[in-house]
């Protein structure tokens, strides 16, 4: 599970600075920098922060966190054909959550 790579990916595809989301979670931009680099694993309550700032539901962050080796191997085959799509569904809800944002600001 690679949630800091998901985190990072949300943060900049909504042009917020790790400086902001630090300021906006109470959390310090040295935490964040290592969950983003993989250095720290966030808690479940550092997530739902995070996500709360960023506007999203938790469940997009470990969509787009999944590591194919997370998948089991009997499972891998179901993985290769779902996962695209919802993977593309949790992008498409960043991308609306982004155009909400601006019309918010």
């Amino acid at each position: 599970m690679k949630l800091g790579f998901a985190i990072k990916m949300v943060r900049t595809h909504l042009n917020m600075s790790q400086q902001t989301l630090s300021r906006k979670t109470g959390l310090s931009q040295t935490s964040i920098s290592q969950i983003e680099n993989g250095v720290k694993n966030p808690s479940e309550r550092t997530v739902k922060r995070i996500c709360k700032v960023l506007r999203i539901p938790d469940a997009v962050l470990y969509i787009l966190g999944v590591d194919e080796d997370d998948i089991p191997a009997e499972r891998k085959e179901m993985f290769e054909r779902l996962f695209p799509q919802i993977k593309e569904l949790a992008i498409q809800i960043i991308g609306n959550k982004k155009s909400e944002l601006i019309k918010n600001n």
